[in-house]
Formats: structure tokens, sequence, C-alpha cells
């Protein structure tokens, strides 16, 4: 019975935060469509309730540790769940996501997407893509902001290993700005298939990795900084993790 309740908070839980980002994204879409700041605004309170009910209502409480950028960075993350882009987008001043192309086409997201400046890349083409990738980071990043990219390419559960890919470096090596990694380990909690679990789900932007490595070089100390960060968050959040009575 205990497990059969859980199970229904959870899909509650998901039913009203998807009916919420249509309310708040029906109501600022004059806004957004006239000022990327109203984006910007829509989006960071549609993290904050979404973040705020995951609290009360299933117990995933929220941190964000390290020195937050605020300039002209790219930030590369490790991708867990739904919940580590809220995180990432709330704590950032101005991030810009570099995702895939079909979600252009879903509705709502998509065209906040589009105001809020993120990269559509076709994942399916790999040298293609990534050459179009450079060329629209290029073009669109000209305004202070945040540029997030997932290297892995993807969600990857916890404990899973997946190789983090070349394009990460490549953007590195051509916009030649300072690299910030970000470790989490919300997948614990807030997983791509099953149920939630209650406690603290962490991300934490890691030691800057300033412009002028080799492409290899980079890409081998951006892999050990996450990684082996995130795997700490996650043998921290099991260690305070109770005993299961379900």
């Amino acid at each position: 019975m205990r497990r059969l309740l859980k199970w229904l908070l959870w899909r509650f839980f998901l039913a009203q935060i998807y009916l919420v980002m249509a309310l708040i994204g029906l109501f600022m879409v004059p806004y957004a469509l006239v000022s990327r700041r109203g984006a910007i605004i829509a989006c960071k309170a549609y993290c904050r309730w979404v973040l705020w009910t995951a609290h009360w209502m299933l117990g995933i409480k929220n941190e964000v540790r390290g020195e937050i950028p605020a300039g002209k960075v790219i930030v590369a993350a490790k991708h867990q769940s739904f919940m580590d882009i809220l995180m990432i987008f709330g704590a950032l001043p101005s991030a810009k996501f570099i995702m895939k192309r079909e979600l252009l086409w879903t509705p709502i997201i998509g065209l906040y997407a589009k105001r809020l400046g993120c990269i559509p890349v076709n994942r399916g083409k790999k040298g293609a893509a990534i050459s179009s990738m450079v060329r629209a980071v290029t073009h669109e990043f000209k305004e202070a902001g945040q540029l997030v990219i997932y290297p892995q390419g993807t969600r990857v559960a916890p404990g899973i290993r997946k190789s983090y890919k070349v394009g990460t470096a490549i953007l590195y090596e051509e916009l030649a700005y300072t690299c910030v990694p970000v470790a989490t380990n919300v997948g614990l909690f807030w997983p791509k298939r099953g149920t939630f679990s209650s406690g603290r789900a962490v991300i934490e932007f890691l030691k800057p990795i300033p412009p002028g490595s080799r492409r290899d070089e980079f890409l081998s100390e951006l892999e050990e900084l996450i990684e082996s960060r995130s795997n700490c968050l996650m043998s921290e959040a099991i260690s305070e993790r109770p005993a299961r009575s379900d």
C-alpha cells in the first residue's frame, strides 16, 4: 500500500508540474515575445515552483554548492535528471542551453528555448552536428551569459558510465572561454524511470578550467573533475539515506 501511495504521489507531482508549466508559459507569452527578460522571469518562476513543490510534496531538498559563475563562460554539467536542468537554470544569472533540435517543436518549451537563445543541435549527424553547433554558438553567444552543455550528450543514470563527447572540447577550444564543470547526484532522487526518493539533491559548481589547454587534456580533466565529484556527492547522499521501510 505504501508503495502504491508513493507512486500515486509521484504521478500527481508530475501532472501538476506540467500543468503549471502550461499556465506560466501561456500567461507569460506576451512578455516573453517582446523581451528575453520576460522569458527568463517565466522560466525562473517555473524552476522555483517545481523545486519548492518537490521539497514539500516529495521530500526532495535541493542545494547548490560552489561559486556560481556570472560572466560569459561554458558550463559543462553532469546530466542525470530533469531536476538538474531546473537547478542549474535557477542558479545561473543568464543560462543558455545546447539542446537537441527536436525540443524546438515542443509546445511552450520550444518557444521559450528560442527566446532564451538556446542552441539546437542535430545529434544524429555527428561531425556535421558539431560544425553546425560551433557556428550557431559563435553567432548566437554574443551577449553575456552562461552556455550550458552536457558533455555526455544525454541523461546518464547514476552508476552508468558513458564517454564524454568531443563537442564540449571543440567549443572550449574555439571560443577560448573558461569552462565551469558541474557535478550532481540528483538522479538518485528524481530518476528518468521509476519513482522518487526523498533526500538532498545537490548540484556543485567546481573549479573552473581556464582557456588554453589542449583538447585531449581538457576533456580528460573535465571528465575526472565531474565524475569524481559526482561519485562523492552520490556516496554522501546514500550515506544520509534512511533505511527503507516500504
